[in-house]
């Protein structure tokens, strides 16, 4: 049996993975918020009439021990700000205001600059204002050298909500291209790939196939999709957006619809981690985004103009159907994500 993600030591993804229980946050509710409105991809809040706000958290995970394998942290930065920009503009909130976190065992001014410079380049891709941020000197809390997690506050007039609750079969989903291996995966593929971690290769090895070396084709910074994504408001209805991110294919699923997909040609990246880890498909696409890092849902009459206005980095890569399930087909082989 070949690496899966709980092999690579990333644990509590049995069947009650990470379960959400927000009982005990929404009795918060009634304290500042009039009102919520719930989508599948977080919750929205009016601050004035007609006026909502979205707010969104994550980190950049294990990827910083790939930085500090490179001794390169110029980039990564854009990644934290990729997380929580990219997930902010799934329900139509357009980001305006980012903080960040930078928790290190040692805050030295040239790290955190360059940490800082990676995070600026962020919010300038993402047409967003960094408003504030922390940065903590931890050396007894961290393994790491340091971590790093932003928090981005969207906004949306209630009638630009994308609410993901009205799709139906023949929906078109669209993928718009990724750089790589984002951020996502990133334990697996590590302990694939690099010897430190008991992969196969050395960090610097250029491997053919591949236009950088291997540590930094996989430091590639994720790509941020807020420009492209309300330039395509402009011109098509989107019925939902996902970032395809941590579960993948498999996060499809909050939307209560079944998908089959069946176009892919991932970047050379995917295929080595398959190889060097001898990892199967299934769990390939239940952690990696495998060539597509951002999707659009459409009726199937809007599909032809949404690929015009999204360019030759975006393709039609599945459908929405009445049967449950995430079903992945291509290359004569067809299975489930379960």
């Amino acid at each position: 049996m070949g690496l899966d993600y709980e092999k690579a030591g990333v644990l509590g993804l049995g069947k009650d993975k990470n379960p959400k229980h927000f009982s005990l946050a929404q009795e918060t509710h009634s304290f500042s918020l009039r009102k919520i409105i719930q989508t599948p991809f977080g919750n929205l809040y009016y601050i004035s009439d007609g006026l909502l706000h979205s707010k969104n958290c994550d980190g950049v995970g294990t990827k910083v021990l790939v930085a500090q394998l490179a001794g390169k942290h110029d980039t990564i930065g854009i990644d934290a700000v990729a997380m929580v920009a990219n997930d902010c503009i799934r329900t139509g909130a357009k980001p305006i205001a980012l903080t960040n976190i930078i928790d290190a065992k040692n805050p030295s001014t040239e790290l955190v600059l360059e940490i800082l410079k990676g995070i600026a380049e962020g919010a300038k891709q993402a047409s967003c204002a960094v408003v504030g941020g922390e940065t903590a000197s931890l050396p007894e809390v961290l393994s790491a050298d340091y971590t790093i997690n932003c928090d981005c506050v969207g906004e949306v007039g209630e009638e630009e909500i994308i609410l993901s609750n009205n799709l139906k079969s023949g929906d078109v989903v669209i993928g718009v291209r990724s750089s790589g291996l984002h951020s996502n995966g990133i334990s697996l593929a590590r302990k694939a790939l690099f010897k430190k971690w008991g992969g196969k290769y050395d960090e610097w090895q250029q491997v053919d196939g591949l236009e950088k070396e291997l540590v930094l084709e996989v430091l590639t910074p994720t790509k941020i999709y807020v420009k492209k994504f309300f330039d395509l408001l402009k011109h098509v209805e989107v019925k939902s957006a996902v970032h395809i991110t941590g579960d993948a294919y498999k996060k499809f699923s909050v939307l209560k619809k079944g998908f089959v997909f069946n176009n892919f040609f991932p970047q050379p990246i995917f295929e080595l981690v398959k190889e060097a880890g001898g990892i199967s498909d299934e769990e390939m696409f239940r952690r990696f985004n495998m060539g597509w890092g951002f999707a659009v849902i459409v009726e199937k009459d809007g599909a032809e103009k949404a690929l015009q206005v999204l360019g030759r980095d975006a393709e039609e890569i599945g459908r929405v159907t009445d049967k449950a399930g995430i079903v992945i087909e291509g290359k004569g082989k067809r299975f489930s994500l379960e």
